[in-house]
């Protein structure tokens, strides 16, 4: 993406363009909202390498094997509520992924249906508040991200619900696909049950915080990362290679969105002072179409481009051209905000670039990603039934923010 801004500048304007690089990227990192990414992923690492995911996990398979499918909606499950405090797909696809894999070892299940169910789960780690994606649409929009987190509660539970139908179906019809599980008795279950109260109490400080009206995005980011020591630190699990080693994954999570981040606001400048925003948005006014005609073009323009370029680079070298058009239209920029999320969802698990396929397959470390692929389709329908669902009725992403404001 820089290089294409570089070139462009070069090309139409000539070397006084790249004096603008610095002011610009000054301008772009200098913002307080973003101190929240390193922080939600700062929160996520601690909470992983202190274990307390691994047994939040194995508390939810508890009271979840009795269902159709057994095993495989635990990894929904544990992705929805792992979203709810990393803020990141990746993150979700690879701590889920390590945990779950020797967990499904020897009970006969379908291989691609564990692949899928992880790869397609994780998905909800940016739809599911808080969300790193949500917070730098955000930024660049300048939408409330307190509202955005809201927004993305009911279609994210919504998902994670047609996810979990969806194993049942499929486990019905063909009950091979799931495996093999022991009954727990009840006192086990509910002794392990407390395991699950850590992540849902950091969830509500951290929520609690914002729409409290006592703590930004960013600071409720902060008491996140302050609750995860202290819940470590009281389980005797902390040490300091564990923070060392949170730390410097954080710094490199932090680094690679940044230098996209960046690059992309490079090409933004560069096409906006060529003028595509705006004549874009006229050209799609002259086509006479409809909201939802709109809307299928871009669902259409967003999974092909979500096919060659990163979910997060697409989404924001795109905002500054598709924006001023959705809004023409009349849609709400919170819904806009969740439907772009969504597309995100959609790239990271569509082939060649999809990131979550290559993030479970190299947690899986034998076969081809060509399996994890087989297994994400039936989810896509998930994912395309809950995007038809939002267009149809907005209201399922509005309603919330609205409510509460």
């Amino acid at each position: 993406m820089f290089l294409t801004a570089a070139f462009g500048a070069w090309w139409f304007f000539g070397d006084s363009m790249f004096q603008a690089f610095g002011t610009l990227m000054w301008g772009t990192l200098n913002n307080f909202l973003l101190v929240a990414i390193p922080l939600y992923v700062l929160m996520g690492e601690i909470l992983v390498r202190g274990k307390v995911t691994e047994r939040m996990y194995v508390a939810l398979d508890d009271w979840l094997r009795v269902l159709p499918g057994g095993l495989l909606h635990t990894n929904i499950a544990a992705s929805s509520i792992f979203a709810s405090i990393s803020g990141s797909s990746v993150a979700t696809a690879a701590t889920i992924g390590t945990v779950a894999f020797p967990a499904f070892r020897g009970k006969g299940y379908a291989e691609t249906w564990v692949l899928g169910s992880v790869a397609s789960g994780a998905t909800l780690g940016i739809l599911i508040p808080p969300s790193i994606n949500m917070i730098i649409y955000g930024a660049i929009t300048n939408t409330s991200i307190g509202q955005l987190f809201l927004a993305g509660v009911v279609p994210g539970l919504m998902l994670a619900a047609f996810f979990m139908v969806m194993i049942v179906i499929a486990s019905v019809l063909h009950p091979a696909i799931s495996g093999s599980s022991q009954p727990i008795s009840w006192a086990v279950k509910r002794k392990r049950l407390k395991d699950l109260l850590p992540p849902l109490a950091i969830f509500i400080l951290v929520m609690g915080g914002i729409y409290g009206g006592w703590a930004t995005p960013t600071e409720a980011a902060g008491l996140g990362v302050t609750a995860s020591l202290v819940l470590v630190l009281a389980q005797g699990h902390f040490t300091w290679r564990l923070l060392s080693n949170s730390m410097t994954a954080a710094v490199r999570v932090t680094a690679m969105t940044l230098l996209i981040l960046i690059a992309a606001f490079y090409l933004n400048f560069v096409v906006g002072i060529l003028g595509i925003p705006e004549q874009t948005s006229k050209a799609m006014s002259a086509l006479d179409v409809s909201g939802w005609q709109a809307i299928l073009v871009l669902v259409v323009f967003y999974v092909i481009l979500g096919c060659f370029i990163d979910s997060l680079a697409m989404m924001i070298a795109t905002i500054p051209i598709v924006f001023p058009v959705v809004i023409a239209l009349g849609y709400d920029p919170l819904w806009f905000g969740v439907f772009l999320v969504i597309m995100c969802e959609v790239a990271l698990i569509t082939p060649p670039v999809g990131m979550n396929l290559y993030v479970v397959q190299a947690v899986r470390g034998r076969g081809t990603v060509t399996d994890v692929v087989r297994g994400v389709l039936p989810f896509l329908v998930c994912i395309f039934l809950l995007l038809a669902l939002i267009t149809a009725f907005p209201e399922i992403v509005t309603w919330l923010p609205k409510s509460l404001s």
